[in-house]
């Protein structure tokens, strides 16, 4: 949605007071309670363009729409999640952009689903398998408050032993303990062209999944991992910050070309 639209009813907005202190809130009319906030009442910001602030809990709160990173920092977990610099390389190596068709296994908490759908557009569709139920119902809610239910299928089902029931897809993401026991799955799933791409913790994990994208005859593969380091900006004196973010998961990609 263009930033200059009207806010619509059933639109999820970002209220924020400051730097730290912010919270993502569903447009609906009447009173409506945020859970450790109080009661609040956006009917009359239905209509009005984005950007304006609003008085609340004797505070001013500006509302504005969410980015991705807004709606990734406010997601409720249940389990781990892939962190944003994980997830946007994940998009690169497994070549998702506007329109394509993305099966994921390993719902969640629905963080990469999240980023999924914003990077496949109105035009593009995510499958998201996982066998759990309640971590299925979790991604779902989360897809949903953030405004993406329309671009995502859920689905239960452990496709280690069923396979995917899609075909022709563009790419294919694992987030699971044993992705090599998915990989001939993927290859079947997955067009001509189309890209694998796993996320795990382990060194011995990313062995065997290359070993297995490589017995499947993928092209192009390769693994990396990605290290995070902030800089520290001050009057007169700018360094790297002493914390990074170090190890969070490797990533390895290949390519279906025959």
């Amino acid at each position: 949605m263009s930033p200059s639209e009207p806010i619509t009813e059933g639109e999820t907005v970002l209220l924020r007071r400051g730097e730290g202190d912010s919270l993502l809130v569903r447009v609906l009319r009447g009173p409506q309670t945020i859970e450790g906030r109080g009661v609040i009442d956006l009917t009359s910001e239905i209509g009005r363009a984005a950007g304006g602030t609003i008085s609340w809990a004797g505070a001013s709160f500006r509302l504005v729409r969410p980015s991705l990173s807004d709606l990734l920092v406010h997601l409720r977990r249940k389990a781990q999640i892939v962190i944003p610099k994980d997830a946007q390389q994940l998009l690169f190596v497994a070549g998702v952009g506007p329109g394509g068709r993305v099966a994921e296994a390993g719902s969640g908490s629905g963080a990469l689903t999240t980023v999924l759908a914003h990077a496949v557009g109105p035009t593009g569709r995510v499958y998201s398998f996982d066998r759990r139920a309640d971590f299925l119902d979790l991604a779902r809610r989360n897809v949903a408050f953030a405004g993406l239910a329309e671009r995502v299928e859920f689905r239960g089902r452990d496709v280690a032993t069923d396979g995917f029931d899609e075909a022709d897809l563009d790419s294919v993401i694992l987030d699971l303990p044993e992705p090599w026991a998915v990989a001939a799955a993927a290859r079947t799933a997955l067009k001509v062209g189309g890209f694998l791409a796993v996320y795990v913790p382990t060194y011995n994990q990313v062995e065997q999944a290359v070993r297995a994208m490589r017995r499947e005859r993928f092209e192009e593969v390769r693994a990396l991992e990605l290290i995070e380091r902030a800089i520290h900006v001050g009057e007169g004196g700018t360094r790297p910050d002493f914390d990074m973010l170090g190890h969070t998961g490797f990533l390895a990609a290949g390519r279906r070309v025959d």
